[in-house]
């Protein structure tokens, strides 16, 4: 399949509308784009966007597929054994990827999917806040022509758009962001904790690092950022912190080292941040 000349005659499936799907899905809807969506939980209050039930009623509808579904097992879920997008009579030609994996997942993917099927990465940066205000950083992976064609839609949710190479390459930026970005978590909140024991008020040294070396981009939201002081569970966004190291690991192929394994092991011990 070729771009057409306007994305807008597409429509686009948007497949897990949790804390980062629903708000993007929502930017879409309110820049003009023709959007479905579906979930697996479908008792949410999904206002303005459009939810299919039935996942074959979904991917006959879907031209261009957004998946932002959690990890690997779910997106396996959702193309092939679950949902089974791609085993459905009918079912997208363009499938964005925008969960953060493994970058090999990439091509254990591709492999799998109808040869007619264009494969794109296309992870985010930002978190739900951005997500709500359309101000995503995207890393972009794949073909060209398609990323081109593809960039309304994108710019709809945030930019910038950083167009980086080949499938994958996306993928692969993402996972060494959000290895940083993990690490700079267990950093801000440690300090912070420590805070009151060198008498600073957490909101003077918030305002300080703003503006010299310690600058974060979780230190400097972290007002705003709806889950900067939770505690670790497998289930909310510092587990999904923990997820996204491992992924980066699988990707290095490498035995974790001294640093990872502290990395790993201080986010499953984050306490929650007092009010």
């Amino acid at each position: 399949m070729t771009p057409p000349d306007t994305i807008k005659h597409l429509t686009i499936g948007v497949a897990g509308l949790g804390a980062m799907g629903l708000p993007m899905a929502r930017r879409l809807v309110q820049a003009g784009f023709r959007v479905v969506g579906y979930d697996v939980v479908q008792d949410r209050d999904y206002r303005s966007v459009p939810i299919l039930t039935d996942p074959g009623e979904f991917a006959e509808q879907a031209d261009v597929l957004l998946s932002i579904v959690r990890d690997e097992p779910q997106n396996v879920e959702l193309c092939f054994v679950g949902q089974a997008v791609f085993r459905q009579p009918k079912y997208p030609k363009v499938f964005v990827l925008c969960s953060t994996v493994s970058p090999g997942f990439l091509g254990e993917l591709a492999a799998q999917l109808p040869k007619d099927v264009t494969l794109l990465d296309a992870p985010m940066s930002g978190a739900p806040v951005a997500a709500e205000e359309g101000s995503l950083t995207w890393m972009l992976g794949g073909d060209a022509v398609w990323l081109d064609a593809l960039s309304p839609l994108f710019s709809a949710m945030g930019t910038p758009l950083h167009k980086l190479g080949a499938l994958g390459s996306g993928m692969a930026v993402k996972v060494l962001n959000n290895y940083v970005a993990a690490s700079s978590v267990v950093a801000v909140r440690r300090a912070l904790v420590a805070c009151p024991k060198l008498g600073v008020p957490p909101e003077v040294l918030l305002d300080v690092m703003s503006q010299s070396s310690g600058q974060t981009w979780f230190g400097d939201r972290f007002l705003e950022i709806d889950w900067a002081r939770q505690d670790y569970s497998p289930e909310n966004t510092i587990g999904i912190l923990e997820k996204d190291v491992k992924s980066f690991l699988k990707g290095l192929g490498d035995e974790p080292t001294a640093a990872d394994e502290a990395l790993l092991q201080s986010l499953r011990k984050l306490p929650a941040f007092p009010e």
